[in-house]
């Protein structure tokens, strides 16, 4: 894709989100099931039906600008789950791999904030409001998301790794 103009930009890192969004449902239900803590597992299962219904809603956003959905290869999102697979397969003891991937979960959705930020700027920028707004409310959710893994981290699974 050429990218000459923000509306270029916007459409490209859209195709990127909704690349990253698609992979991050397929790699949520190993989390899952991989997750030792139960409060763990339920949240990443949360997380799972948000996912989908972000897809759904990036979707909604490309339809605001009159293109068929169509993901971008993320190499970012790519590394970031590449690497919590590995320390899920490498890290044996169950409560440190539940803080390495409470770590790796986190770096999903810090990556997901910035695009989203990013693309709620940019259509407001742009004049399209209607993305602007549904991209927003799925901004308010990864904040959400993020906040409920750290303080699942900090109440207690951070220290059980300790132990």
């Amino acid at each position: 894709m050429k990218i000459e103009k923000l509306s270029d930009l916007f459409l490209h890192t859209l195709q990127d989100i909704y690349y990253a969004e698609k992979r991050i449902v397929r790699a949520l239900p190993k989390m899952v099931k991989t997750a030792d803590s139960s409060e763990l597992a339920k949240a990443f299962d949360g997380h799972l039906a948000e996912t989908k219904e972000h897809v759904a809603r990036l979707e909604d956003v490309f339809a605001t600008l009159d293109k068929k959905p169509k993901a971008a290869k993320c190499p970012a999102i790519d590394g970031i789950l590449e690497e919590a697979g590995e320390l899920m397969e490498e890290i044996k003891d169950p409560d440190t791999r539940d803080a390495a991937m409470i770590a790796a979960a986190q770096a999903v959705e810090h990556y997901e904030i910035t695009r989203y930020g990013t693309l709620v700027s940019w259509a407001n920028l742009l004049g399209n409001t209607k993305a602007a707004q549904i991209l927003g409310k799925t901004l308010k959710e990864e904040h959400g998301a993020d906040a409920k893994l750290t303080k699942i981290a900090e109440s207690h699974l951070n220290e059980e790794a300790v132990a």
